[in-house]
């Protein structure tokens, strides 16, 4: 792109100083257009300025509004590797360069897809490595709030990415390893728009549509939250400043005796313009991404919503069924990760948002990666980020990309009354139940009691038989109902069982 379209980016999109014609900020050098889709190309101008838009054979034309808005729509391209120019000709011509056709996705969530691939355990090989991908692109879509539904969107670092030693770390790693999979089995272009905010609660990602407190009671919930956090922000902003005072004069301390200090800065309240505002990072980070052209949306959220999986069984179907409503491009892939095990073998706080997210699985083209056996119970941050990224890519592969393979572990099917205990039936078992840690651990039972107790369970085919002395009579099992549990169960493909609770 030529210095003077770099230039207008980093002003922004409303801010172009002769009403020179300007592309959404999505639109750079290097970008990656949607295959096999219409695909959308706008941004601003000045009113009544014609403005036409010339790539891969095809020029379309229209003119400014009284706005200068302008929005043209390119006809379905086949994929394309070779990269080519993108001319946009108004009063002005500009010109993008290395533009390629193939497979867009948004990678959006809090930390665990905010974690980029330099943090990662596999980083000193992947990094170097990417050199030979540069077919995989990436956008990071900077950290903003916004009250309203923003017309345009920051770009950090204003343009899209080339994978390459130089670039990579600061890929999204979940996004990067997943665009890696899919780029390396269908051999197109991959691109991946990162659109993340460590630690964000789920309700800033719904749109205020979605979100409407007259939508149910968890709606209302958020709103009634929100209202109070407003009303005790100065109470609290004072206390936060305190706090922090009282920190570094610690801190201070510790480093004039020579001593270490680990304990880490107080975390401000949430107040005006912090990432809890509802529906602020979808008006800011989501909303003016649309109409751009895309395959689907990866997902990895949930750790700051623990406590609130009751709500989380609404916010988040109402969520995806959102942002496929505004993006106006039908029900599109929508993949996640199921919460890493965390914290205490005995809570089970984590285990309710997990099946939150599970029984999400209602809605269409959805798909969960289940990753209990590769995180960290005690490091929310775990480093293995490759297997996630693979886990989503197999679901994509299997359910959008049409390469059949297994894409998830055992899956509960039904539980019958047996002799002994009771009998649990899969699906998904890829062949066969496993348990590689030879005993099958996880299972529970209970009586009408409602007290559970840990179980014995058996393989057999494609069922498992889970009895317990100390519960004669059950009427619910379940398994891997614990903040970290301990995996115990997996398919002959290496996935492991999706948790439930069940009653007969």
């Amino acid at each position: 792109m030529r210095i003077t379209l770099t230039l207008l980016a980093l002003l922004g999109l409303g801010a172009h100083l002769r009403a020179d014609v300007v592309p959404a900020p999505l639109f750079t050098d290097n970008a990656v257009l949607q295959r096999e889709k219409p695909v959308p190309v706008w941004g601003k101008a000045a009113p009544g300025e014609k403005v036409t838009v010339t790539f891969a054979g095809q020029t379309v034309a229209t003119t400014a509004d009284a706005s200068g808005r302008w929005s043209v729509t390119l006809a379905a391209l086949p994929a394309r590797h070779e990269g080519s120019d993108l001319v946009i000709r108004g009063d002005n011509t500009l010109t993008l360069a290395n533009v390629v056709v193939g497979e867009v996705w948004i990678a959006s969530g809090q930390s665990n897809m905010a974690w980029n691939v330099k943090k990662t355990y596999d980083q000193a090989l992947s990094i170097p490595a990417s050199a030979r991908l540069p077919l995989i692109r990436h956008i990071k879509i900077r950290r903003t709030v916004a009250e309203a539904p923003a017309d345009t969107v920051a770009i950090e670092g204003a343009a899209w990415q080339v994978a390459g030693p130089e670039t990579t770390g600061g890929f999204t790693a979940v996004g990067y390893y997943f665009a890696k999979d899919i780029h390396e089995v269908t051999g197109v272009p991959v691109g991946i728009i990162g659109s993340n905010w460590s630690g964000s609660l789920i309700e800033g990602w719904i749109d205020s549509d979605s979100l409407h407190p007259s939508n149910g009671a968890p709606f209302r919930a958020v709103h009634e939250r929100w209202a109070k956090a407003l009303a005790d922000y100065p109470e609290a902003k004072a206390r936060h400043a305190a706090a922090v005072a009282a920190w570094k004069q610690e801190r201070d301390a510790a480093k004039a005796a020579g001593l270490p200090f680990a304990k880490r800065q107080p975390r401000g309240p949430r107040g005006p313009g912090s990432s809890s505002t509802p529906s602020g990072l979808y008006n800011a980070m989501i909303h003016p991404l649309v109409p751009y052209a895309l395959r689907g949306a990866i997902w990895y959220q949930g750790e700051s919503n623990i406590g609130r999986h009751s709500e989380y069984r609404e916010l988040f179907p109402a969520m995806i069924a959102g942002w496929r409503s505004k993006f106006g491009q039908g029900d599109f892939p929508f993949y996640w990760v199921q919460l890493a095990n965390h914290g205490s073998p005995a809570g089970i706080h984590w285990a309710l948002l997990r099946e939150a997210q599970t029984q999400t699985l209602a809605l269409p083209a959805t798909g969960q990666a289940v990753i209990l056996d590769i995180g960290n119970s005690r490091n929310i941050h775990p480093g293995n980020k490759q297997d996630v990224g693979r886990r989503l890519a197999r679901l994509a592969l299997n359910r959008t990309y049409g390469v059949v393979m297994p894409d998830s572990g055992p899956v509960f099917a039904k539980v019958e009354r047996a002799d002994a205990g009771l009998r649990v039936s899969f699906t998904e078992t890829a062949g066969g139940l496993i348990a590689p840690l030879n005993e099958l651990y996880g299972f529970e039972l209970a009586g009408e009691d409602k007290v559970f107790k840990p179980a014995e369970a058996r393989i057999e085919g494609d069922t498992v038989l889970v009895t317990s002395a100390d519960v004669p009579a059950p009427v619910t099992v379940r398994y891997a109902w614990r903040d970290a549990p301990v995996a115990g169960l997996f398919n002959r493909e290496g996935l492991p069982a999706v948790p439930f609770q069940r009653r007969l």
